[in-house]
């Protein structure tokens, strides 16, 4: 049957695509900004609104063709249709075939910046901007591409038969591993308390993500039919398992519940049913979320000051380690009366985990490997870390000349 295009598709992954764009501007731009020293809110909602824009012009101009071009050798995509030579207005996506090629563009396009602006919430307060810009262009072009094609575009990953329904692997451990190697590099702030200025913007930043999720998981679908339905469901049972686990591990260590551990058990819960919303059932998206907050309190616990790394919003502890259990989790609950593509562990095939194993530690070891090799060409050029007086002052005004509040 030829391919047609759906009106009702059509909508729907424009919606879609629009709730992916709010989770980064404004979404992850007020989550962040509302947890940072109020000296530095304007620098940190700018490192997520710049990553749009500059991942924006790289996607059309050549980072969609290498990520879901024609496979070569399980590497790369084959450039085919650079800065969007070839694609018309009436051309279907030839992975989404009822949908417009320019809309499936524009939705991976909002996923590769979105990732890119996660890192962003562990380097706060102490990196250049310049330095900033430049990671933006190199890290998308030289990891984001590639992991996305690995796993999405019909690479060895894929070829291998891991689930990503909508970026555990690509989006959470990716950018989270590479959150760890890049503040690897910066060394700790002077000041390494968390310190938010503002938890009401976190939590107005919070809903935006929760929200926008929607968007992302169920839109991953690329059809507005009955497995976008259980991906919007099971994400939201998960987000909601996320936060109450959360804040009951908040009542245990500290006897009061938090907002802020509250809003992180949510993300959590997000994060880790973004790669199985579109393979697991609602029951499985409970012990997901549940599970999931424990993994990340322990890893911002316990982890982060044992190894001593400043990630200074916890963008490795919820993003890189809910993903890993998310990805994990697929493996085990993938139910193929949800998504014949995938069958669990507890459904009887164990080869299933065995591959979400497989690309969990490559994308891992990748991600950290090429990043802190970003970083170290970086740092020996235009350097990574600004100086301690404007770090101590605040990067709003000695980067930006600008200031949050005229109070």
């Amino acid at each position: 049957m030829d391919a047609v295009l759906n009106s009702g598709d059509t909508a729907w992954m424009l919606i879609s695509t629009a709730l992916v764009m709010l989770m980064t501007v404004p979404g992850v731009a007020l989550f962040y900004g509302g947890l940072t020293k109020k000296e530095n809110v304007l620098n940190t909602m700018f490192l997520s609104l710049i990553a749009f824009a500059v991942t924006s012009l790289i996607w059309v101009l050549y980072g969609y063709q290498f990520a879901f071009g024609a496979d070569i050798m399980g590497l790369i995509g084959s450039p085919a249709n650079l800065f969007m030579n070839g694609v018309g207005v009436d051309k279907l996506a030839e992975l989404a075939p009822t949908i417009p090629d320019f809309l499936y563009i524009a939705f991976q396009l909002t996923f590769a910046a979105i990732t890119v602006a996660l890192i962003s919430g562990a380097i706060v307060e102490r990196m250049k901007f310049s330095a900033w810009l430049a990671f933006i262009a190199l890290w998308v072009s030289l990891v984001y591409v590639p992991v996305a094609h690995w796993v999405w575009g019909g690479g060895f990953l894929a070829q291998l038969g891991a689930l990503d329904f909508a970026g555990g692997t690509v989006v959470h451990i990716n950018s989270g591993v590479a959150a760890l190697a890049l503040v690897y590099l910066l060394g700790k702030r002077k000041d390494t308390r968390l310190l938010p200025h503002n938890l009401g913007y976190s939590v107005i930043g919070a809903a935006l993500l929760w929200f926008g999720w929607f968007g992302f998981n169920a839109g991953s679908a690329l059809t507005a039919g009955g497995l976008a339905a259980s991906a919007f469901l099971v994400t939201n049972t998960a987000a909601a398992a996320g936060m109450i686990s959360w804040v009951i591990i908040d009542y245990i260590k500290t006897g009061k519940p938090t907002v802020l551990g509250g809003i992180s058990g949510a993300v959590a819960g997000l994060v880790a049913i973004t790669p199985a919303a579109g393979f697991v059932t609602v029951p499985a998206a409970i012990i997901i979320g549940l599970i999931t907050s424990a993994i990340s309190y322990l890893a911002i616990s316990y982890l982060k000051p044992r190894i001593g790394y400043d990630d200074a919003l916890d963008v490795f502890g919820i993003h890189g380690m809910s993903g890993i259990w998310g990805s994990v989790a697929t493996g085990i609950f993938a139910a193929p009366f949800i998504n014949e593509l995938g069958t669990g562990l507890i459904y009887g095939n164990p080869g299933q985990l065995t591959a979400q194993v497989i690309a969990v530690v490559i994308v891992a070891v990748y991600s950290f490997i090429v990043t802190l090799l970003i970083g170290k060409l970086l740092d020996l050029t235009v350097g990574l870390r600004v100086t301690e007086k404007e770090e101590i002052e605040g990067l709003d005004t000695h980067l930006h000349e600008e200031t949050g509040y005229r109070i």
